[in-house]
């Protein structure tokens, strides 16, 4: 069963899975060793490993072209092995399209030291040139490497006002325009924490932007951060500016990537962004999105079950804790029919990943079974475990932010982007009202006029921020529960399987040799 999500993408705007270097080694390590015993490996996975590969149209089983890769979690030395990343190296680029974030997060937390506001720190050089290699060689699209406006710790990073975040932001942005080889396409990052903070960077950025500034070497887009990816209003007000400010021309800047943005609503008002870009100004204009919530969530021993989108009601993805009991070692029942016939979940969405998989292809060790580590675990989960449930809650959000935009299309609306009894009955009409105008002036008027309905668009600030990155604050954003996650699972001692993977997808503390 090969589903094509690529086929079904349409015209909405693109959802980046920002893909775990945890999942990614299973398909890497297996084309190399036997990362995981053939034996284990699921009879419905015809392709073996490559059956989790969904940037493969033929050997996935779903494809899906696009998605979303960090240099924050890479090897970023190309002359050494990685077969972790051979899913990322080595894949056809002719029908997988990858965007590479810059690993300006692992900056902003300290994880990348160095002086980064002194052009001359040999630790910030290295890391500068190796992102700029490494996404050059590898990536589609990149992020240029930001400092986020939130960086604090000023020990580690010599960052710590918003003048020295943006003091270094122009370091990094100069060193890739005079250096970069033109292979991939680079978005210029907007960061600030306050709708004027977020318009001084704008205004001091821009240029990198500008052809007539940077004929041969200009940025080819933008990447939202900080408060531009969750302020509605803002985002608004800055595509007023770059439209009138020729820094969102066709052929030129045809691609804005919004960071950490995974609600339901947000798939369908970006849709209609989109739409109303390429309607009015630029027919090139891609939207595009990322967060990492169905490998954090399956970290946290959860899987997508539902996705609901109920006519002016909230829009959401629902998840449950994953069956997780010895019992079942032995049961042969598919994980579809199981988790429902034994009352685990309601209902269960079904995907291509988990179509044939039985519950005890997940649930594989029995009472008195040891793992790997020689111990005997809490959970009946092996590592590959996680992998298979990843892949199967990749499939339900692209498929659920796919559905979202087709009954959004069939006249089905969120409760947020609907205004009863107000100047315009919905977002898209405001969309429209605000980019049919041919002046800046009244563009911008007309975003104070709908401020009402504007202000019941709630935003999301996913891991931007300080102190941001917590998984249940994170997760409770984006998707209702079915179950409260468990406090163990995030702050306590839980089990050596769960709290692993959790460490490896928050810190990606994955050996780098190969």
């Amino acid at each position: 069963m090969n589903t094509n999500l690529t086929s079904t993408q349409l015209d909405y705007a693109k959802f980046l899975p920002a893909c775990s270097t945890f999942y990614a080694t299973f398909v890497g390590k297996q084309r190399y060793m036997n990362y995981v015993d053939p034996a284990r490996i699921p009879p419905s996975f015809t392709n073996g490993m490559e059956s989790l590969n969904f940037l493969d149209p033929v050997k996935g089983q779903f494809y899906y072209q696009w998605c979303l890769y960090s240099a924050g979690h890479a090897n970023l030395d190309l002359n050494k092995v990685s077969w972790r990343e051979d899913m990322f190296r080595n894949r056809n680029r002719t029908n997988s399209w990858v965007l590479g974030d810059s690993g300006g997060f692992q900056i902003g937390k300290g994880r990348w030291e160095g002086d980064w506001k002194n052009p001359n720190c040999p630790k910030a050089r290295k890391k500068r040139k190796q992102v700029l290699e490494w996404m050059d060689t590898l990536m589609d699209y990149g992020m240029i490497l930001d400092i986020p406006s939130w960086t604090k710790d000023k020990v580690k990073t010599g960052i710590n006002t918003f003048d020295d975040a943006i003091a270094g932001t122009h370091i990094n942005n100069e060193y890739f325009i005079r250096n970069r080889n033109g292979n991939c396409k680079f978005l210029n990052v907007l960061q600030g924490e306050s709708q004027p903070d977020a318009k001084i960077w704008y205004d001091e950025m821009k240029k990198y932007s500008d052809p007539k500034q940077y004929p041969n070497e200009h940025f080819n887009g933008w990447g939202m951060g900080g408060q531009n990816m969750c302020d509605i209003e803002l985002i608004l007000q800055r595509l007023v500016d770059l439209k009138f400010d020729n820094l969102l021309e066709p052929g030129v800047h045809d691609w804005m990537h919004f960071l950490g943005t995974s609600k339901l609503e947000w798939a369908v008002l970006l849709t209609d962004i989109q739409r109303a870009i390429r309607k009015y100004h630029n027919p090139n204009f891609s939207i595009s999105y990322d967060c990492a919530s169905p490998f954090l969530a399956t970290a946290n021993g959860q899987i997508y079950y539902q996705t609901e989108t109920i006519d002016r009601k909230k829009w959401t993805y629902r998840m449950s804790a994953g069956a997780d009991n010895k019992k079942y070692k032995k049961d042969t029942r598919l994980y579809k029919d199981a988790v429902v016939q034994d009352k685990c979940l309601p209902v269960f969405e079904n995907s291509p990943i988990m179509d044939k998989i039985k519950i005890n292809d997940i649930c594989v060790y029995g009472p008195g079974d040891l793992n790997k580590f020689g111990k005997s675990n809490k959970t009946s989960w092996d590592s590959f475990s996680y992998g298979i449930m990843m892949g199967h809650n990749i499939y339900l959000h692209l498929n659920a932010v796919q559905e979202a935009n087709r009954q959004y299309d069939n006249g089905l609306c969120p409760d947020m982007l609907v205004y009863e009894q107000t100047h315009r009955k919905y977002f898209k009409d405001i969309v429209d009202d605000i980019f049919s105008t041919s002046s800046k002036g009244v563009a911008l008027n007309m975003i104070e006029k709908y401020k009402v309905e504007l202000n019941r668009i709630r935003g999301t600030r996913g891991t931007s921020g300080p102190g941001a990155y917590s998984n249940k604050t994170y997760l409770s954003k984006f998707i209702t529960f079915n179950q409260p996650i468990s406090t163990d699972i995030i702050d306590g001692e839980f089990n050596e399987y769960h709290q692993n993977i959790l460490n490896n997808l928050e810190e990606e503390v994955i050996d780098d040799a190969a």
